[in-house]
């Protein structure tokens, strides 16, 4: 009889790409706290309808810098904790693309709200680059265009005012309700429908570790919460894990 590996479901928010120099949404420095308006730049409604929008918005990409962060200690950590060879899928809410330049193989991340390393033309849909198109912002294209059809590019990212992806989503709902470990990780827990999978992985039996810096819904329901910084906590928690603790 073969034994049983604990299967292991990890959920990352924007806190785990702090230490990689990108900001977060609604922790204390957060982009939400600081501008509460530039949540409309991200919004689908005004920035397909409104070249300004598009204009602050391009802008604000480059400004955050997320197109040329790297990986930290955190998602170095999950990498490894793949190599050990444990079951392991990450769900994750950010779009930066850090898991898959980390290591970890681009089929074991589900990017519940899509990514940020493409554009796609709102009319052809053709896609290509997020750097190719902050090169033309850089080279004074403040509002770059589709090359094949002069249309608005955009990024492959859920923005405001869309769903997610049902089958994205339905594939994590099954991930949650299959695993053994399920690890929340750098998010508030506050964005529906996503919040949903730690609920979903308890439901199922799993043993939640929540690790975040403040407190989310689900800590109650968290057979372990961790208030260290992820870049520090996490690797301590993978060698746990893998030592089987």
């Amino acid at each position: 009889m073969t034994a049983h590996r604990t299967m292991i479901a990890v959920m990352t928010g924007a806190g785990i790409s702090t230490d990689s120099g990108i900001p977060d949404y609604r922790g204390p420095g957060g982009l939400w706290r600081q501008d509460p308006a530039a949540a409309e730049l991200v919004t689908l409604g005004p920035y397909l309808a409104d070249p300004d929008v598009r204009r602050r918005a391009w802008r604000m990409r480059l400004d955050v810098g997320a197109h040329a962060a790297r990986p930290n200690a955190g998602h170095l950590a999950l990498a490894e904790l793949e190599r050990s060879g444990l079951p392991i899928r990450v769900l994750t809410q950010n779009v930066d693309g850090l898991h898959q330049r980390s290591g970890l193989p681009p089929h074991k991340v589900l990017e519940l709200h899509g990514t940020a390393t493409q554009v796609r033309c709102a009319r052809c849909q053709v896609h290509s680059g997020m750097t190719e198109a902050l090169d033309r912002v850089v080279a004074g294209e403040d509002d770059p265009a589709c090359r094949a059809c002069g249309g608005v590019l955009r990024p492959c990212t859920v923005m405001f005012g869309e769903p997610l992806d049902s089958t994205v989503i339905e594939q994590a709902e099954i991930i949650a309700q299959a695993c053994d470990v399920f690890l929340a990780i750098g998010s508030s827990l506050q964005v529906y429908p996503a919040a949903a999978l730690p609920l979903i992985a308890v439901r199922g039996g799993a043993r939640l570790i929540v690790v975040n810096a403040e407190p989310t819904p689900y800590d109650e329901l968290a057979a372990e919460v961790v208030r260290e910084p992820i870049s520090a906590a996490l690797p301590a928690l993978v060698r746990r894990l893998v030592a089987g603790v």
